[in-house]
């Protein structure tokens, strides 16, 4: 027997033929995972081909040194291979590492599957189902077990959702119905075994899951379901290959699903009544008309939440440090970097520093040498002092990378939108300069900005449950801030849709952003009828007519030598 082994070892992009000793032959398929001599060493890797590959006759292969347990399965190994072209990768390992238990496995777990067949609890996504699939948009506050119970009527489920800890979550609520469960990754041979439902968050999409019946996505809108590192692949789009292939429905849920999402699908929503209900209440505070050399991120009704003894308020602001543009107050000159030009923070108490050359200076206007200055646009740290003051109370301060955060030390707290994931029991979440939101400049600003409110809504609960939703935004007729005070998500989509197909925005057309070493003559030679390139912030970028031009021109472009090249299909924040 002769096998094609892929190498467990960064940076080696290449498939090698081994022989097979006959003891070991029966223990070797598609996906084995054994390990083979490389230069001088032992390493390990995956069988992804049983045959040769045009080696030339007589040559002698070297054999494998052992067989070290299973991996994915020949469907799983198609589908990684799959992966790697449409994602742009020319790699199969990273996509054999996801697919792969996270210890070595020498044999699936028993079969363990009930034969319980759950009772249809969602009639919407029963019929759903029974159409071929699609998105159900699910109210943030609504409850999505009816769901996953109506879906693993149908047999096996596989079940992608955003976030670890809510994966836990429902993998215990489910076994406590009496289906069994798979929680990905730990307990990925009793997933190769078989159960009723293998669940965990984004490598999920790659686990086993023998005779499938249905796929879902919990939570399409998060952006964590996509990989950030190249190759970025998206669940949802591994998911949708995977149904196809499986001739299986793909349920996606979300209370505020993608534009990527619902094209050519069928979107199956609550009544308006209900929708409007499940969402809290909004409320808009404009901050346009005051002067804006004086004006202060705490409005009104802000300070009255902040007020109130009994409200835990959290105000979300994504920006650190205590000021992240400055202007004079003297000759109204904006304060910056006398080097390269960028803006300069203000990150500690009289000190201004460049993020863009690391130049530092005092805190004083280049221009005119005034030290009065004003924040135009202040940073976490900035405004929790001014929350303290105003709120006379305690206030916290969360912001991505903060590990332990004590939600039960105080009442009001203040960080980025890590602090939505990180706090529990609020009754309003203030969104200080909503603005900067949906004036982000990324073509999905609005989707990330609907995203947002959704995760803060399942915070705060539904308006029928006191639950309060504060927006401080001077575009108080944008569609996403239309959409949050109707409770109607449909808004942004229908707004998305007429703003992108002209434009030639996804999913009307496949993008990806090419740098590093060799970029530019790499992304010359991608170019073609069907595919163009241009010059974007020191990168390239690559727009084609779909995703199959797109992948099909990435492959076929020759690296030039040397190159170190990243590509970013679909890149999230463009």
């Amino acid at each position: 027997m002769i096998v094609g082994v892929v190498p467990d070892v960064t940076g080696l992009d290449r498939i090698f033929d081994y022989s097979v000793p006959d003891d070991l032959v029966p223990g070797v398929e598609i996906g084995t995972r054994l390990r083979v001599s490389l230069n001088g060493r032992r390493v390990g890797g995956w069988v992804v081909r049983i045959g040769p590959d045009g080696a030339a006759p007589g040559v002698a292969l070297r054999p494998i040194e052992k067989v070290s347990g299973i991996g994915p399965d020949a469907e799983i190994v198609s589908l990684c291979s799959w992966a790697s072209h449409r994602w742009g990768a020319a790699r199969l390992r990273p996509f054999l590492v996801t697919a792969s238990a996270p210890t070595m496995v020498s044999r699936p777990a028993p079969l363990y599957r009930t034969l319980v067949q759950a009772e249809p609890r969602s009639p919407a996504a029963n019929d759903l189902l029974e159409r071929g699939g699609g998105v159900l948009r699910l109210p943030p506050s609504d409850d999505q077990m009816p769901a996953i119970l109506s879906a693993a009527r149908h047999g096996p489920i596989l079940v992608v959702v955003a976030a670890v800890d809510h994966a836990r979550v429902l993998a215990a609520r489910l076994r406590r119905t009496g289906l069994s469960v798979a929680l990905m990754p730990d307990e990925w041979a009793a997933a190769r075994g078989g159960v009723d439902v293998v669940i965990g968050s984004r490598a999920t999409a790659f686990a086993p899951c023998p005779d499938m019946a249905v796929a879902v996505v919990i939570d399409e809108h998060e952006e964590s379901l996509q990989e950030e590192r190249a190759p970025t692949w998206h669940a949802r789009d591994v998911l949708a290959e995977r149904a196809r292939r499986a001739g299986a429905p793909l349920l996606l849920i979300s209370p505020c699903p993608t534009l990527d999402a619902t094209h050519n699908r069928l979107v199956v929503a609550p009544s308006r009544e209900r929708e409007f209900n499940s969402w809290p209440t909004v409320i808009v505070a404009d901050p346009g008309e005051e002067p804006p050399w004086k004006r202060s991120l705490l409005s009104a009704d802000l300070i009255a939440a902040l007020r109130d003894p009994d409200q835990r308020v959290a105000c979300v602001l994504n920006v650190k440090g205590r000021a992240r543009l400055l202007a004079c107050r003297s000759c109204r000159n904006l304060i910056r970097c006398p080097v390269c030009g960028g803006s300069l923070v203000e990150d500690h108490v009289g000190q201004l520093a460049c993020r863009v050359c690391a130049t530092s200076q005092v805190r004083l206007c280049g221009l005119c040498g005034s030290t009065a200055l004003a924040r135009l646009r202040p940073g976490v740290t900035r405004l929790q002092e001014e929350l303290q003051a105003a709120a006379q109370r305690a206030v916290c301060s969360v912001v991505a990378g903060q590990v332990d955060v004590d939600d039960t030390s105080c009442d009001v707290f203040v960080g980025t939108e890590a602090l939505l994931h990180r706090v529990r029991r609020i009754d309003v979440v203030a969104f200080v300069d909503f603005d900067a939101e949906l004036l982000a400049p990324r073509f999905r600003a609005s989707e990330q900005a609907l995203a947002l409110l959704a995760r803060a809504a399942r915070l705060v609960g539904a308006r029928r449950g006191g639950g309060r939703l504060l927006l401080q935004t001077t575009l108080i007729d944008h569609p996403v801030v239309l959409a949050a005070l109707q409770g109607n998500p449909a808004l942004v989509n229908d707004y998305e849709q007429q703003r992108r197909e002209p434009l030639g925005l996804p999913p009307f057309a496949a993008l990806a952003i090419v740098e590093g070493t060799g970029a530019e003559q790499f992304a010359e030679a991608v170019k073609s009828a069907s595919v163009s390139v241009a010059p974007y912030r020191e990168k390239w970028l690559i727009r084609a007519v779909d995703h199959d031009h797109l992948s099909s021109a990435l492959a076929a472009a020759n690296r030039p030598a040397g190159a170190k090249i990243r590509i970013e299909v679909d890149p999230p924040r463009l």
